[in-house]
């Protein structure tokens, strides 16, 4: 009876490790305390907007997606434990309670799309093994697109917040000052969907304690979109509130420390892709703007597999996982 307690306990705790890493994944980490802050950032985050339902879902979809994952993918039982199934379970976890009324049966759509994840995730894997591409949050934005669009066909599952559809139109600026450290730190909490400067100094810390080099990426990431949608007079409320960083930020996790840069030229490339991410988050906002659709990562996934496609040889593994240990902290 002892032992059989002892391994249920043990069990226990390497499924919350696994855990963890799959939030601390989202931002290409595999530490069980850049998880844990994380997951501790997104609860504040939530409380200070008053949807505690929002962290509920990345919890218990971050769960959902790592345990499919183990059950489901005994042959991938490595990268189930570094986090790799869990991450995109997370973002669908965080984004459908954001986007819909918490109601019984969104939640099971909630478990259906982080089920659904795992199996896109390693299908996309398949796919892309050939040219070493990595799957990134591709499985959770297009999951996501086809839940939300869903909802308008289903009475049962009523939206939330989501963007209301209109014809694209011109954007007149609103007149208000540019909260500079709000607006920076506000960007990485927007990775998870929500707008928190405590969330985001949290966020940063989590990522210090894996990575200083990531950490440096995000604020520089964040600092150059905030810096770049500013000389293009974007609209400042959108400014203060992260939403034109997000991308940018996980552009230059990615391109900097992630798949580090070989030499100078793919350090251009990574700087390009980061002002790029900026463009192309403007630019699908106004192609989704008919269809009521927020752009999610969408930017970020495709600027990243440009410039990581864009490269001479193909460095980077075909997994999302960050090795700290091939980085130079010094």
């Amino acid at each position: 009876m002892r032992n059989r307690c002892f391994r249920w306990c043990c069990a226990l705790r390497q499924g919350v490790v696994w855990v963890l890493r799959g939030c601390a994944q989202v931002m290409f980490q595999d530490s069980a305390l850049c998880g844990l802050l994380f997951f501790i950032a997104i609860f504040i985050a939530a409380g200070q907007a008053h949807e505690l339902t929002i962290a509920v879902g990345c919890l218990l979809g971050t769960a959902i997606a790592t345990a499919a994952a183990a059950l489901f993918l005994p042959a991938e039982r490595e990268k189930t434990a570094q986090g790799l199934y869990g991450y995109n379970g997370c973002l669908i976890g965080t984004a459908l309670p954001f986007f819909l009324a918490a109601t019984p049966l969104m939640w099971g759509v909630l478990v259906v799309c982080c089920l659904l994840s795992v199996m896109l995730t390693a299908a996309m894997e398949r796919a892309f093994a050939a040219r070493q591409l990595p799957v990134l949050t591709a499985p959770f934005v297009l999951i996501s697109w086809m839940a939300l669009l869903a909802s308008y066909h289903f009475a049962a599952l009523h939206p939330g917040p989501l963007p209301v559809p209109v014809l694209p139109h011109v954007t007149n600026p609103q007149a208000l000052p540019l909260l500079l450290p709000q607006a920076i730190l506000s960007g990485v909490s927007q990775v998870f969907l929500l707008q928190s400067s405590l969330a985001g100094v949290l966020m940063l810390a989590g990522l210090a304690c894996s990575s200083r080099r990531a950490m440096f990426c995000a604020l520089g990431g964040s600092a150059v979109a905030l810096g770049f949608a500013w000389l293009m007079s974007a609209d400042a409320q959108a400014l203060n509130d992260g939403l034109y960083s997000f991308s940018a930020i996980l552009t230059a996790v990615a391109l900097g420390a992630a798949f580090p840069c070989a030499d100078w030229r793919d350090a251009i490339g990574g700087a390009i892709g980061v002002l790029a991410a900026v463009l192309v988050q403007s630019a699908l906002n106004t192609l989704l703007m008919p269809l009521g659709m927020p752009a999610f990562t969408m930017p970020f996934v495709l600027v990243t597999w440009c410039c990581l496609l864009a490269r001479p040889e193909k460095r980077s593994d075909n997994s999302c996982l960050f090795n700290r240990e091939e980085v130079n902290e010094g």
